[in-house]
């Protein structure tokens, strides 16, 4: 049986995405919150329970940042940055009681103070920076 010569040729496909695939998750997306907690003296918890919702764990400590008075301000944080349980201690009795629960961001640089009521973090708005 006698082979017929096949000349060999090279062939290439274009890749065309049809399909939006989000790599980089939430690198550029930013919480758009209001610094709108009643003033006091204002507490944070360093370490996570797990989630951020105002509501910690009895057995951790509060760090004191300061007497706080709310700046009213929208902030736009990076959803990377880093959002602590906290409260607004408006009893001056250094403890979380009932209806002080925040959630705390420390500011660009993690050196501020700023405090939320909203607790539900998924209904915050969101925005691309």
């Amino acid at each position: 049986m006698k082979r017929t010569y096949v000349r060999p040729t090279m062939v290439g496909e274009r890749f065309v995405a049809n399909e939006y695939v989000a790599a980089c998750h939430d690198q550029n997306t930013v919480y758009k919150f209001k610094c709108d907690a009643p003033g006091g003296r204002l507490y944070y918890y360093p370490g996570s329970d797990g989630k951020v919702d105002g509501v910690h764990d009895k057995n951790d400590r509060a760090k004191f940042l300061g007497d706080y008075h709310p700046c009213s301000k929208k902030h736009e944080a990076s959803t990377t940055n880093v959002f602590y349980d906290g409260f607004v201690d408006y009893n001056w009795n250094g403890k979380q009681d009932s209806g002080e629960g925040v959630i705390v961001w420390r500011g660009p640089r993690n050196n501020n103070g700023h405090a939320t009521t909203n607790l539900d973090m998924n209904t915050w708005e969101t925005a691309k920076s």
